[in-house]
């Protein structure tokens, strides 16, 4: 038998308590595992340290405390799941947790989530038959089938405060039979009740996984008390039972059970087996890539030919035209190398699905079962405000989440809502509602987009390819089941606020009763009640009110996370014929991931650090509750397109190697944009090159959303053989003392700031990650399981195969209770959260600086390009729109050009190519100056009369000619690596100049204007297209709101055309025509204005109307510079404009 003992939860120190009924439950729990207790300096393996002990700090001393959970041994037999820890886990999802500063952690069981009715036995609110306690309106708790959990054999319905009440007041009397509870652990090989119990019974999953993480050693040892170490034992003898023996002995091994006659494998005839990659590197054509490089270097010499002739050759009738000019092709020729260096190795990758399941998913000797041995993925999704991210949008984000081809008991999802708003709480419980229905029905139909939306509006044939006779049917029915949840969810707004109207009411109406049942002799006052907002089940809503009042508005509420849907069963739950259903789910898994809402606490004085503070409150969170090894971050907009892609990022993480790389990072692509993308927001150029070149180097940057993460590294942890590195030039202007290696297993665990430590420093772990024990607790097992397999010998760092098909342990208040106190906005004082660990504080672009501390490092990331878009989001189609999004952009980049996140300070462990990447990340807004000067030349020089050179001359042109064949020619061949269109690439250098002149420029005024003054930036969402624009898919582009952003382009075009026209008039009407710097002045005027043309065209609208106050605006600025340009250098008699020409 394969058995695991169960786990103590011991109270955290943190002056938090759940409901009454918890603490009742945890005295049902059967007792504690035997422990020993070991006076003894720590020797690094992974121990279970007290509170206590790690704030006193006794680590530091000699001996330290510490104690050690004995696995399962013939002397130490463990206890099965009890009836009371699923009874609490129904408990737990039916109970809105919050909690937070000098407050009291509470579990409000809600009797209805939101309106309707739980529909899934696995969501929040789900109910079973009526308790048959006489007097008690109670629901009897329900399994994952919606079947009554009965714990007598006479099948009597209780409920659960009556089944507690029972054992406790009753002498574990049934109040039905009054016979005692034979049993209170529901087995489920008795098959007298049909639940599907993990094997591994009662050991919490914390302390199950930490039993698998053996010791490199080979040679059993005992401990310096004398014992006998269980532990060694359980791996390194020859006994063969117990989770993670990676290969069974071959002498005397018993049967497992499986009919294989005690077939086994030995570690030789396992590594003779051929070894398939996950991965492969799939490497640009050298045809196409030696060209490439070499008119990378023929275009950096000639510039250097080019810049230094005009330095040489200066133009003595206009140096103010030559000296501005020249220095700003100086800046543009830096600013093309930054650009284009990191672009000399780009390469593409392909994963091999097929070689995944086989790994991972087929029974072998070491998952006889064939369950699952994938590692976790936490999915977080955050939203901020309903009213520019639509619930609609966010909820089909949850259901293309909860619909993703990936092992349904690995998966689970947390949304976070930072707004705290009752709207997104209800959409939310509406979309786990819905998908009770909706994930059955990809699974049974294989549905692509798995985002209902999106589905539903595809225009191309759905009935394409589809076998099952009944899909016709079933895509009706679901299809109006979607229409009505579209309607659910679009009259949400009302139905809270005549909801909350109607409770109001009712609250003045009491109180007005109670103030006429006491009369005093004073006049009656208008009784005043603050307007709250009501959740459904008739209690106010613990979040943001609709009318804001203390403790209850955006910026100052308690912490809350509500489980919508409790984790499910380990093992598939097939549906069974019912006529009584929608559809036919027969034989099709009907299971959900978790799902969990969250909303942080928040109180006026504290700095929320906006969405990256959410997001390492969701890290925390998810750490506790489900501990996923993986995070994939996601937008609110942006969905699941391909079903696998969770699949394909992981063929990276579990490869040869993986387990030094961060994270992978997926293209974003978007919907809705115009066809002719007038404004460069499908961001191809940058997705599809710049990208797959930084590939090639140490990886991708980090853009935001479609990333993977690996958990550890966004703790701060150094990579695995971090000083496995080859020598660089670094090393010789910085050597550093040699100490001794360490342990292979630790060196995965050494923070990236601390010294060369032999081990694990956990008693320094509270002052980093706070104070919060099973967070703390945590860490070694997400790295452990983080690990690939140790299928090879040359897998370094590895987990034996089988290690993780053990599912997760039941929910329970203690673990949400914790939970909420690890969001609580005081948690991260004095801690490292937000300055090395997680997503890093301090900047709007918190993506692109968190990337950058892990390749810091020493970490690798992974461009993982799919053949079907992996996820999908919406971009603003906008002109103001999309200038303010640049804006956002451009500004955290010159934050981080001026903070300790230059790449200039980067450490030797980040290679060059990949330095000057983010040197040019924190150094492009910077060229907008340069580049809103070079587009006022050739006004300048049509009203002058000069040009910036003194004559055309052929060196001048042939040089000119050079660098823009050169520049075709680069073009030409990145579109034949990269895949993009040659429309695609002119889209992206017209939006350049665009973005270059308006919003690049406003963002180094306010970078300047923070570091000088310290003024802070405003930080504006942008607004997230609901989709339900029937007139126009595009009537957003048409839309001309004005913004100051639009000043600085307006001006250049103005000038330049008046200047075109004062240029032909001179030269028309003069006595000696100057034709050359005409052509000059024209040509340049024209490719400024040919840049400017889609800004032009937006301006225009959808008819050609235009905002009066840009024709106001743009008319006294050109006067006024025309004027000003008058009064410095007025014309002379003998050079009027036409010569003798006088106007009458």
């Amino acid at each position: 038998m394969q058995k695991m003992a169960s786990k103590s939860f011991k109270q955290s120190r943190s002056n938090l308590s759940a409901s009454t009924d918890a603490s009742e439950l945890q005295q049902l729990r059967p007792p504690l595992p035997p422990t020993v207790s070991f006076g003894r300096r720590s020797s690094g393996r992974y121990t279970n340290r007290s509170r206590d002990d790690l704030d006193s700090e006794l680590s530091s001393s000699e001996y330290a405390q510490y104690t050690v959970q004995i696995p399962q041994t013939p002397d130490n037999q463990p206890m099965d799941h009890t009836i009371s820890q699923r009874v609490e886990e129904q408990y737990v999802s039916n109970s809105l947790f919050t909690g937070g500063f000098n407050s009291v952690t509470r579990a409000h069981l809600m009797d209805k989530v939101f309106d309707s009715e739980a529909s899934h036995p696995q969501m929040a609110g789900a109910k079973g038959s009526s308790c048959a306690i006489p007097g008690c309106d109670g629901n009897v708790m329900s399994d994952e089938r919606g079947e009554d959990i009965l714990p007598c054999e006479c099948d009597f319905k209780i409920c659960r405060d009556c089944y507690i009440d029972a054992v406790k007041s009753g002498n574990l009397l049934c109040p039905g039979c009054k016979e005692p509870y034979k049993n209170t652990e529901l087995d489920a090989a008795t098959g007298e009740r049909p639940l599907p119990l993990p094997p591994a019974g009662g050991m919490n999953k914390m302390e199950r996984r930490l039993s698998l993480m053996k010791s490199t050693k080979s040679v059993l040892m005992r401990s310096q008390t004398a014992e006998f170490d269980h532990s060694r034992w359980l791996f390194e003898t020859k006994g063969t039972y117990g989770y993670g023996n990676a290969i069974w002995p071959k002498e005397g091994a018993p049967n497992d059970g499986n009919g294989d006659d005690g077939e086994v494998h030995d570690p030789q005839e396992l590594m003779n087996k051929p070894w398939r990659p996950l991965t492969r590197k799939v490497k640009i054509p050298a045809a196409v890539l030696s060209p490439y490089r070499l008119l990378i270097f023929v275009r950096m010499v000639v510039l250097g030919f080019f810049l230094a002739w005009r330095v040489k050759h200066k133009n003595e009738d206009a140096l103010w035209l030559w000296g501005m000019s020249v220095v700003c092709e100086i800046w543009f020729a830096f600013s093309w190398l930054l650009d284009q260096m990191p672009k000399l190795c780009p390469i593409n990758r392909a994963t091999d699905l097929n070689v995944l399941k086989e790994k991972f998913e087929t029974p072998s000797s070491n998952n006889p079962t064939g369950r699952s041995d994938l590692p976790g993925i936490d999915i977080f999704v955050s939203t901020a405000d309903p009213e520019k991210e639509p619930p609609l949008v966010t909820a089909n984000t949850i259901l293309s989440i909860l619909a993703a081809d990936y092992p349904v008991e690995k998966l689970s999802c947390y949304v976070s809502d930072d707004g705290g708003a009752l709207l997104t709480f209800e959409a939310m419980a509406e979309a786990a509602s819905f998908a009770h229905m909706w994930v059955p029905f990809c699974r049974k139909h294989n549905i692509e987009p798995r985002n209902p939306d999106s589905y539903f509006n595809l225009k191309k044939d759905p009935y394409k390819n589809k076998v099952r006779p009944d899909f016709v049917k079933d895509r009706r029915r679901v299809k109006r089941e979607y229409d009505e949840f579209k309607v659910r969810i679009n009259g949400l707004p009302e139905s809270i606020r005549r909801r909350s109207d109607a409770y109001h009411a009712r609250e003045e109406i009491k109180a007005l009763k109670l103030q006429r049942q006491n009369p005093t002799d004073e006049p009656f006052e208008v009784v005043k009640i603050p307007k709250a907002t009501w959740m459904a089940d008739g209690t106010h809503w613990p979040g943001t009110w609709n009318h804001p009042s203390p403790e209850h508005s955006k910026g100052d509420h308690a912490g809350i996370i509500q489980v919508m849907l409790k984790p499910p069963s380990e093992e598939p739950l097939l549906g069974v014929p019912d006529d009584s259903k929608l559809l036919d789910l027969t034989e099709v898994d009907i299971r959900l991931p978790l799902l969990v809402y969250v909303s942080r606490e928040k109180r006026p004085g504290y700095d929320h650090n906006k969405k990256a503070g959410a997001m390492n409150a969701l890290v925390r969170a998810s750490a506790i509750m489900s501990n996923g090894p993986f995070i994939l971050n996601l937008d609110c907009d942006h969905y699941i397109y391909y079903a696998q892609a969770m699949r394909e990022g992981m063929c990276f993480m579990m490869d040869r190697g993986g387990d030094r790389i961060c994270y992978v990072q997926f293209p974003q692509r978007f919907e809705g944009i115009d066809p002719s993308d007038r404004y460069a927001n499908n961001n191809t150029v940058f997705f599809d090159v710049n990208m797959r070149a930084l590939d090639g180097l140490q990886g991708p940057v980090y853009v935001g959303t479609g990333c993977l993460f690996r958990r550890m590294a966004l703790y701060g942890f150094d990579p695995p053989r971090a000083k496995d590195r080859a020598p660089s030039v670094w090393d010789c202007c910085f050597r550093r003392s040699k100490k001794r290696a360490a342990a292979e297993e630790n060196r995965a665990l050494r923070m990236g700031d601390d010294s060369d430590d032999e081990e694990m420093p956990l008693a320094t772990f509270p002052k980093k990650f706070g104070n919060s024990r099973f967070l703390i607790d945590s860490i070694p097992v997400a790295e452990y399981q983080g690990r690939p397999l140790a299928d090879h010998p040359a897998v370094k760092n590895g987990r034996p195969p089988g290690a993780l098909t053990i599912g997760r342990e039941l929910l329970d208040a203690t673990t949400v209770a914790e939970a909420i106190n690890s969001i609580s906005c005081w948690y991260e004082d004095k801690t490292e959260w937000g300055q090395r660990v997680g997503w890093i504080y301090g900047s709007v672009t918190e993506d692109v600086v968190t990337g950058y501390r892990m390749h810091n490092r020493g970490w690798k990331s992974v461009y993982c390009v799919t053949k079907r878009d992996a996820f999908r989001g919406t971009a603003p189609i906008n002109l103001t729109d999309r200038l303010h999004q640049v804006l956002r952009w451009a500004t955290g980049s010159v934050e981080i050009f001026f903070s300790r996140n230059n790449a200039l300070l980067a450490s030797p462990k980040m290679k060059i190519l990949q330095r000057i990447a983010y040197l040019n990340v924190g150094i492009y807004p910077f060229t907008s100056i340069f580049l809103i000067v070079y587009c006022f030349l050739p006004a300048l020089s049509l009203f002058s009369g000069q040009f910036i050179v003194q004559t055309l001359n052929v060196t001048f042109l042939t040089y000119l000619l050079i660098i823009t064949i050169t520049l075709c020619l680069l073009a030409i061949l990145e579109i034949k690596w990269s895949g993009i269109q040659l429309e695609e690439w002119w889209r992206n250098e017209q939006f350049w100049l665009i973005g270059g002149t308006s919003a690049h420029l406003a963002a180094v005024l306010q970078g300047l204007l923070k570091v000088v003054a310290g003024i802070e930036i405003s930080f504006t969402l942008t607004s997230k297209s609901s989709g339900d624009e029937n007139d126009d898919e595009f009537a957003d582009l048409y839309i001309v709101k004005w913004t100051s952003l639009m000043i600085p382009p307006i001006l250049i075009m103005m000038l330049n055309l008046i200047a075109i026209a004062v240029g032909f008039s001179r030269t028309i009407y003069s006595t000696i025509p100057q034709w050359s710097k005409l052509i000059g002045g024209v040509f340049f005027s024209f490719w400024v204005l040919a840049h400017l043309y889609p800004f032009a065209k937006g301006l225009m609208g959808r008819r050609g109307r235009t905002p009066t106050i840009v024709f106001v605006w743009s008319g006294l600025l050109a006067i006024t510079i025309s004027l000003l340009w008058v009064a410095i250098k007025p014309p002379s008699d003998t050079d009027q404009i036409g010569g003798s020409f006088q106007f009458p």
